[in-house]
């Protein structure tokens, strides 16, 4: 029996359009083998909305958003505002709301390994070769969040790190159930040595710990834990990290996937999930058919898993990619010396060729 599902699309910036396009005609081709039905609405977020707007996340964009099953996101960000840090609005402050606003409170960021794509890492391939981890990233508490200041003679700065018990306990208790379907194996990743708020951190884990008996649990600096990322990966099975923490360690692991280009990520918490690439906004090859599609694709098979349950789907897509890398097809960012130049594709030709597969 088929499903039907809404899915709000929100280009956003840069080379979100190109990429989001061939994440939207995935999801049409595996409704249409598996027998799915799906419905869209599109809507702006980040510098796209400012332009058009004012505000980086205008409310018939909120609205569309708690209106749907799920989002397909693109990227966010413009290079005025990297050069310019003392803007009052900025495309960031639409993604930090819309996550506030619909509860988005644990980020999901698997670091799939394509064993073809061990070379594209500047990591060795003996260090690589069977790495899986999924990370847990708190993602609407923090720095992020916490109060700002900045004195009145613009000289001293400061942002409060600050987390709630429940906010610590909810994604805990959703990385240990992950956890107990994967390798059985949870390392929480911290600063207790000397925040207050890493010891509250490592104080509710370890009495969540005692609820999961089956998972092998383990506490790691963060200093340690980037140290350890790219000496052993395969040490890691499920990282579960706060906000600061997870948005560093998750690009660090970037590395290990060959490239931000093939990761993925989902945002959910007990409503509508937020399905988006971990890249940027890429703005110096925008429209120049050089994006990678791949890691847009990814997150639709997180949505088909994660928020549809449909296992066999998200398979589909994950072995339509596998097969285009096993035949040599790559994007720019993911070749390297030995590939085939015929077979370095742009953002177009690498999304059909996914299409073809599926």
């Amino acid at each position: 029996m088929g499903v039907k599902k809404h899915i709000l699309v929100i280009p956003g910036d840069g080379i979100g359009p190109e990429v989001t396009t061939w994440g939207k005609a995935v999801l049409d081709a595996v409704g249409k083998k598996f027998g799915h039905e799906f419905t869209y609405d599109e809507a702006l977020m980040g510098h796209a909305a400012i332009e058009a707007t004012g505000i980086p996340l205008p409310d018939e964009t909120l609205a569309k958003a708690k209106a749907s099953d799920a989002i397909l996101f693109g990227a966010i960000g413009h290079i005025k505002y990297d050069n310019d840090p003392s803007a009052k609005v900025r495309p960031e402050q639409g993604l930090l709301k819309i996550r506030k606003e619909l509860g988005l409170y644990a980020n999901l960021r698997p670091i799939m390994l394509f064993d073809e794509l061990l070379d594209a890492s500047s990591l060795k391939p003996e260090i690589l070769r069977g790495t899986d981890i999924l990370f847990f990233r708190e993602l609407t508490g923090d720095v992020y969040f916490g109060e700002k200041k900045r004195s009145e003679d613009r000289n001293t700065a400061s942002d409060l790190m600050i987390y709630h018990r429940y906010e610590i306990e909810r994604i805990a208790r959703k990385a240990y159930e992950a956890a107990q379907a994967r390798g059985k194996r949870l390392c929480s990743v911290d600063k207790a040595n000397v925040l207050e708020a890493s010891r509250l951190w490592r104080e509710v884990v370890q009495e969540l710990a005692k609820e999961y008996p089956d998972v092998e649990t383990e506490h790691m600096f963060i200093d340690n834990a980037a140290m350890q990322l790219v000496k052993n990966p395969k040490k890691f099975d499920v990282v579960l990290t706060a906000n600061l923490f997870g948005d560093i360690l998750t690009d660090e692991a970037s590395q290990i996937a060959g490239s931000m280009g093939m990761l993925a990520s989902a945002s959910v918490g007990d409503g509508t999930g937020f399905f988006e690439p971990i890249h940027g906004s890429a703005h110096d090859i925008t429209g120049q058919d050089k994006a990678n599609p791949l890691a847009s694709i990814l997150s639709v098979a997180l949505m088909f898993e994660i928020s549809f349950g449909l296992k066999e789907e998200a398979k589909a897509i994950t072995s339509a990619i596998d097969k285009a890398l096993k035949e040599g097809y790559r994007t720019g960012d993911i070749a390297d010396a030995n590939t085939n130049k015929a077979k370095i594709l742009g953002t177009k030709a690498m999304g059909q060729k996914v299409l073809e597969y599926i």
